[in-house]
C-alpha cells in the first residue's frame, strides 16, 4: 500500500458517523440509493455548520443520507429536498423519523428537479447540494448558483467521477461535464470554489458577495 493509499485509508476510517446516518445508510443501500460516503457526509455537515445556514437546498433526495448530514450540521435548518423516486423519498421520510427530525424541518418534493428549480426563489437559500442524476450537473449547479445567496454554498459530492476525471481518456460527456465544474465553474470571478478528494470527492462553489 502506498502512502497515499494509507492516508486515504486512515482518512476513511476516521469518520464516525452518527448511529441515525449509519442506520438510514443501510436502508439506501437496500433500496439501491448509493448515499454519500461518511467522508464526503462529514465534509458537507462542517460546512453547513460553518455556514450557519437556516434554509438549505437538496437536489437529489436519496435516501435521506445527505439530508441528515446536513441537517447535523445545522440542527436549525429547514432542508428542502427533491427527488423523482417516490420510493427513494419514502425510505428518507421514515429515515428521517427515526432520526426524530421534526416534520417541520424538512420539506419532501417528488418531482424533476429540471421542473421544479425553476419555481424556486432566487437567493433565498445558504446551501445547496447537487447529487442527483449526472447527465444533469452542469444545469443543476446552475440553478444551485441561482438560489443560494451571495456568501452561499453550492456542494457537488461525486465530482470525481469513479476516477475518471483524472484520466484524459475518459471522454464520455458525463465525465467531460464533471472536468468543465472543476476547471471552468471554479474560474468564474462570481465564486471561490474548492476540490476536495477525500472518498467520490466534494466540489465546493460559494458565491462571492461582490464580484
Amino acid at each position: 500500500m502506498s502512502e497515499l493509499d494509507a492516508v486515504a485509508r486512515f482518512a476513511r476510517e476516521s469518520v464516525l458517523e452518527p448511529d441515525h446516518i449509519a442506520r438510514a445508510r443501510v436502508h439506501a443501500l437496500e433500496v439501491g440509493a448509493a448515499p454519500v460516503s461518511p467522508g464526503v457526509g462529514s465534509q458537507i455537515a462542517v460546512i453547513a455548520a460553518a455556514s450557519a445556514a437556516k434554509r438549505i437546498m437538496e437536489i437529489g433526495t436519496g435516501a435521506g443520507v445527505s439530508g441528515l448530514w446536513l441537517l447535523h450540521g445545522a440542527p436549525t435548518a429547514i432542508l428542502t429536498t427533491i427527488d423523482k423516486e417516490p420510493e427513494h423519498l419514502g425510505v428518507a421520510r421514515q429515515s428521517f423519523h427515526d432520526a426524530r427530525v421534526p416534520s417541520a424541518r424538512s420539506r419532501f418534493i417528488t418531482g424533476r428537479a429540471l421542473e421544479v428549480l425553476p419555481r424556486m426563489n432566487e437567493g433565498s437559500y445558504d446551501l445547496v447540494l447537487v447529487d442527483a442524476d449526472p447527465e444533469n450537473v452542469i444545469a443543476y449547479v446552475e440553478h444551485g448558483l441561482r438560489l443560494v445567496r451571495a456568501g452561499g454554498t453550492v456542494l457537488v459530492p461525486r465530482v470525481l467521477h469513479g476516477g475518471k476525471v483524472a484520466e484524459p481518456t475518459q471522454r464520455d460527456e458525463t465525465t467531460r461535464a464533471y472536468r468543465s465544474l472543476i476547471q471552468e465553474i471554479q474560474s468564474s470571478p462570481a465564486v471561490v470554489g474548492a476540490l476536495s478528494t477525500v472518498s467520490e470527492g466534494l466540489l465546493q462553489l460559494t458565491v462571492l458577495a461582490e464580484h
